[in-house]
């Protein structure tokens, strides 16, 4: 268990920067980095600064900056907050992400408040020193020992040199409690075969250039970086080489914190910061990737009928990255390889059915936003039902699963989403009241009900089973559990008798407000058909999959294709 901020009189801060692409692996290198610190007993606690001036990833297109991650507090972050939350096991919040835009809205409210005194306010101090003081808040806050700091963006860009000027005036303030740790990408051209060192020695004198000097340099590259290379960022970079860390392509990302581990970057880090050293204890995490590389006995196959998948002539995973990687934890402890085959939803019609979607093991409609896709979604939900093929929908897939029960089964033929059609006589899904006068404002950031809910999950049905075999319950004699949510829309109650009458349950609705938030079809109708409001993908951890998706996936084992 990581100890008390009271075994030592001083935070210690560790800068994480990257250099020479983008999408480097800043945010995994960090979270690797913190679960071997934590496991060797430290408290760690993660802040991630971004370029972007919006105040928060909410209103991002995913496609543009990868799917946005749900906090428990509804706070809406980059995914690398993702990752820290599945590295370390611990929640993360408002207080663990920061946009530029964010801290400037800081500095003009305390400068119209009169805060600095008449000064003149300008980038450095005033928005350096906010920097630093969110740095410092989340060290009181967390009473943690080492604060991981993940600067956004790529050495070199414009956008975040106040950032970096914020982690020159701690270095020099903090002599001893402050590590720079530099996430750089070393090429391979293919026709020289031999990996090149000098973008990242670029990158490092970028850095230098900015009065930093980093402690480690974190090679990404396709293979172990050798001697040779080790040397030669030594010589030209004023390091060590053995603060030359290789970090390669690996069969999973959750092994990079045991490949780390093998070359003591831990140790390394712990005596440059004056701490005790300590080995880490990694059994379980050993035995998960253990159990991730091992030989699988069944594959399934899942069909994912999404929107996001597209930038310009390439395919992103990123877009959807917390559900796959809650369909990856899932299917590690149910022992399946799980192929994903992406449906571009915009193309699946009645007619074409059969051809886009098939026969696949499972079906998911994840979530997604207005009215481009939505009708083949409400295809491929129906067809699910129609086929008996596990389906889970979240989120919107919840939403669009009730759409097409509502024309296929209850005869609704103009039944639709009030998101997507305004004008629909029997909009089954609609407004949440009380954003309505937001939204006519055009108030679109914050406005949704974000975070955390509590539901009481109904006894006797499949979501209940889930739950409580899996762990997901918390409180097993009422059945009480908790989501997080991202949503403007809800399940309309008036419709609910009619929906119950025709057979769908209605299986878990919110404590607060009696809002719908699960709905499925009973086991003697459909092997495994559940719509959720919620999202348990943000909540899916490596060491402890969310139940619903392993209960997904158990079902999918099932399907006879």
């Amino acid at each position: 268990m990581p100890r008390s901020k009271s075994a030592h009189t001083k935070t210690k801060y560790i800068f994480v920067s990257g250099g020479v692409i983008s999408g480097i692996g800043k945010g995994l290198t960090a979270s690797s980095i913190g679960l071997l610190l934590k496991s060797a007993g430290y408290s760690v606690a993660p802040i991630k600064f971004e370029n972007y001036l919006n105040l928060d990833a909410g209103t991002i297109n995913p496609i543009e900056h990868g799917d946005p991650f749900l906090c428990e507090d509804g706070t809406e972050t980059d995914m690398d907050i993702g990752s820290y939350e599945k590295f370390l096991d611990q929640d993360m919040g408002k207080d663990n992400f920061v946009t530029m835009g964010r801290i400037y809205q800081t500095v003009f409210d305390k400068e119209r408040r009169f805060e600095y005194k008449g000064e003149d306010v300008e980038a450095i101090p005033h928005v350096t020193d906010e920097i630093i003081h969110r740095i410092q808040s989340l060290a009181r806050k967390k009473k943690a020992d080492i604060i991981l700091i993940e600067l956004g963006g790529t050495a070199g860009e414009y956008q975040n040199v106040l950032y970096y000027e914020a982690s020159r005036i701690m270095t020099l303030k903090n002599p001893g409690d402050v590590v720079h740790i530099h996430v750089s990408y070393v090429p391979t051209p293919s026709h020289l075969g031999e990996p090149k060192t000098k973008p990242t020695q670029l990158s490092v004198r970028t850095l230098n250039s900015m009065g930093i000097q980093p402690d480690f340099i974190v090679a990404r590259s396709a293979r172990y970086l050798d001697k040779r290379r080790r040397d030669r960022f030594a010589l030209f970079c004023n390091m060590h080489p053995e603060d030359i860390i290789s970090n390669p392509d690996l069969d999973t990302v959750y092994e990079i914190p045991l490949t780390l581990h093998e070359q003591g970057i831990e140790k390394r880090i712990l005596m440059k910061l004056n701490l005790p050293v300590k080995s880490p204890k990694l059994h379980d995490w050993k035995i998960f990737v253990e159990k991730i590389k091992s030989e699988k006995k069944k594959r399934i196959e899942i069909a994912i009928i999404g929107k996001y998948f597209g930038t310009g002539e390439y395919q992103l995973r990123d877009s959807y990255a917390a559900l796959f990687d809650a369909i990856d934890h899932a299917a590690t402890f149910e022992g399946v390889e799980v192929v994903t085959r992406w449906v571009d939803a915009e193309k699946i019609t009645p007619k074409n059915a059969v051809e886009m979607v098939g026969n696949p093991s499972g079906i998911i409609v994840p979530i997604g936003w207005g009215e481009r896709g939505a009708e083949g979604m409400i295809v491929a939900a129906n067809y699910a039902r129609e086929k008996k093929i596990p389906y889970l929908g979240l989120c919107y897939g919840m939403q669009l699963a009730v759409v097409a029960y509502a024309r296929y089964v209850l005869g609704l033929k103009k039944a639709n989403t009030e998101e997507n059609d305004t004008a629909s006589p029997d909009k089954v899904i609609h407004f949440i009241p009380n954003q309505r006068e937001l939204i006519k404002q055009r108030a679109y950031g914050g406005t949704m009900r974000l975070g955390g809910w509590e539901a009481v999950v109904k006894k006797g049905t499949t979501a209940y089973g889930a739950y409580e075999k899996y762990g997901g319950l918390l409180d097993k004699k009422t059945g009480l559990t908790s989501e997080r949510h991202r949503h403007r829309y809800e399940f309309n109650n008036d419709y609910a008798e009619n929906f119950e009458k025709n057979g769908l349950v209605i299986a878990a609705r919110s404590v607060k407000e009696n809002l719908v938030e699960i709905v499925e079809l009973p086991k003697s109708v459909h092997p495994f058909y559940l719509g959720t409001q919620g999202h348990p993908e943000y909540k899916s951890r490596p060491l402890a999959p969310h139940p619903l998706f392993i209960a997904f996936l158990s079902a999918c084992k099932g399907h006879k294709k």
